[in-house]
């Protein structure tokens, strides 16, 4: 009985571990270099705007959905066409879903650290290519 009671007790702390680290990350969205702006539209033309990471392969411009939060990947889901606004500039692209072998290499080219994917609590990982309109 001692050891699920200290189980449950450490559960706990990492489900609330994971909870604070996603929701600071939510509410201040650090940006820098590797990181943009990614805008998706609902069906009234409302934007929403989320710092994002910023991944390039094979002269590709690919994006990450890493968090449990995402509600930015399921709108670019949903519309397919984003505006990304990088150093500044704002360029419209259409957000299309990897599956296969494109998938598989980009995410093993910008494979995530298991320190971060111990803090987001391993969340599942989608990747999207945009392709300039």
């Amino acid at each position: 009985m001692r050891i699920a009671k200290i189980l449950l007790i450490v559960g706990l702390a990492y489900v609330g571990i994971v909870a604070t680290f996603e929701s600071l990350l939510g509410y201040f969205q650090p940006a820098d270099a590797s990181t943009m702006v990614i805008t998706t539209f609902n069906e009234q033309g409302h934007s929403a705007d989320r710092v994002v990471a910023r991944l390039q392969s094979n002269g590709k411009l690919y994006v990450a959905a890493n968090h449990w939060p995402r509600a930015w990947y399921y709108a670019a889901l949903e519309r397919d066409e984003v505006a990304i606004t990088f150093k500044g500039a704002t360029q419209r692209y259409r957000a299309v879903l990897l599956t296969g072998a494109e998938r598989d290499r980009v995410d093993a080219q910008h494979a995530l650290p298991l320190s971060f994917r111990i803090l987001t609590g391993f969340p599942p990982r989608y990747l999207m290519r945009l392709d300039p309109i």
